[in-house]
């Protein structure tokens, strides 16, 4: 390429470049100036990075540098002074913004909250599957309670107390224990079956 045609494609650049940083007016490096504005006007990154260097050098636009990054901006005092009316209308579409961003905030809190509720709690098809195992466990336990009823050898609280007076009387004259007695005589205990009766009310 001429040096001709290298001038011209900097001088180009450099409009384009100068345009961008005081519309936007913030800070960029020249890798972010070099991917923003590529794909629209084909700038290639040794020609963005030239071309701001030759605006910062020339004062058009400002140069800050970071470690080994250098950032350029919009000279500011090259852009127009806002008027009092325009700095009130700023501050109030910051208030509006502000309020908006708080509500949005708020949302976002109430929808996360509802996020990891639903989350949390189960799904229809679980649900269902729950209620079925509960109808399981239900009809087995009503099924165990219909045997318990029907059985026919139950003996009252009364009744077992008549049964243990007379064991009291008969092995006060036993010479043996009275688990011995038992097995002998064939009497099984509701210990022997893991039987606990509830307490007297």
């Amino acid at each position: 390429m001429s040096k001709g045609r290298e001038g011209a494609a900097a001088g180009a650049a450099a409009a384009v470049l100068l345009r961008y940083l005081q519309e936007q007016n913030r800070p960029y490096s020249a890798q972010d100036a070099f991917g923003n504005l590529q794909r629209e006007h084909g700038l290639g990154k040794a020609a963005v990075a030239k071309a701001l260097e030759q605006l910062a050098q020339q004062g058009r636009i400002r140069e800050k540098a970071y470690g080994k990054q250098k950032i350029y901006f919009a000279d500011q005092e090259q852009l127009p002074a806002a008027s009092d009316a325009e700095l009130r209308g700023l501050d109030g579409n910051i208030a509006a913004l502000s309020t908006e961003v708080q509500a949005l905030q708020q949302s976002c809190r109430r929808m996360e909250a509802e996020l990891k509720d639903l989350n949390g709690s189960m799904t229809t098809p679980e649900m269902a599957r729950e209620v079925e195992e509960l109808k399981k466990d239900c009809a087995s336990y009503t099924e165990k309670l219909e045997r318990i009823k029907s059985a026919t050898n139950h003996v009252t609280p009364e009744e077992k107390e008549k049964a243990t007076e007379l064991l009291d009387a008969i092995l006060e004259g036993y010479p043996k224990s009275k688990k011995q007695f038992f097995e002998e005589v064939g009497i099984e205990t509701d210990e022997d079956h893991n039987v606990t009766l509830p307490a007297a009310v």
